[in-house]
């Protein structure tokens, strides 16, 4: 699979004397990205001080907004620290750095691919140990989060919020506060592809009864305790998911390219 690198290639991440204004697609992202490859490659050395956010909007003929965005998600990355009265700094050497993806991801139907098969590996962990662990509070918990996506659909709505509360009530009743962490992080990356599939699902029967049965299975096989099925419903979920993703592949597309090529409003 192709990662949309084509698309990075036109940012070189190298400062000019008079450097070229960034193409309107996705500022903020495209931003991170540049300085995210100067901190790679040290040409933003550790402990250095960052322009100023009017200079780096000027430099880049961005508006201050843009620049606010990108700092602000490399600073949730843990690669740029702000030091209150003096500014932003390149975060010391050995520093720990939060996890996080390329800005492509938000943007590239097979990253989201990608994004959706890292997320399918750890389903399936997740809901084995939910099996195992799950307090009754907890397994009535998964059954709300459960019937809260049918009152969305029947209400209209995409269900997307619903869908992704109903595995988070999983990940918390494995036990394990970090499987909810990383499906946290996770969430950002399919959003966009979720609202489609869901779009299309609802004009699917088929599909939204496969959703529906898939769900179910997953929950009984919770609420039994019985971890090897529940393992096993995951990951069929999972890899059902991906092949939805796969048939509305061009609605999707569509969708994360007009994402990305909306332009960001100066502030």
């Amino acid at each position: 699979m192709t990662s949309g690198t084509n698309r990075r290639d036109g940012v070189t991440g190298h400062a000019a004397p008079t450097p070229a204004p960034l193409a309107t697609e996705r500022l903020s992202d495209r931003l991170a990205a540049t300085l995210k490859q100067q901190l790679d490659s040290g040409e933003l050395a550790p402990d250095q001080r960052l322009p100023t956010e009017q200079a780096l909007a000027a430099q880049y003929g961005v508006s201050r907004t843009v620049v606010r965005e990108a700092v602000s998600r490399l600073r949730a990355a843990g690669r740029l620290v702000a030091r209150q009265g003096s500014g932003v700094y390149v975060a010391p050497a050995g520093a720990a750095r939060a996890l996080d993806f390329d800005p492509e991801v938000l943007t590239d139907l097979d990253a989201v691919l990608q994004v959706v098969e890292v997320r399918g590996a750890l389903e399936g962990e997740i809901a084995a140990l939910a099996a195992r662990r799950a307090t009754p509070a907890q397994r009535q918990a998964i059954a709300v989060a459960l019937q809260r996506i049918d009152d969305a659909t029947a209400a209209g709505r995409d269900g997307v919020a619903e869908d992704l509360a109903f595995h988070r009530a999983i990940a918390e009743a494995s036990g394990n506060p970090q499987f909810g962490r990383l499906l946290n992080h996770l969430e950002q990356y399919l959003r966009e592809a979720m609202r489609v599939t869901r779009g299309n699902e609802a004009q699917r029967q088929d599909f939204a009864d496969a959703v529906r049965v898939e769900h179910r299975a997953l929950v009984d096989a919770i609420r039994r305790g019985d971890e090897d099925s529940a393992r096993a419903a995951a990951r069929n979920h999972m890899a059902q998911a991906e092949q939805r993703l796969h048939t509305a592949e061009d609605l999707i597309r569509s969708a994360l390219n007009r994402a990305a090529t909306r332009l960001e409003r100066p502030a």
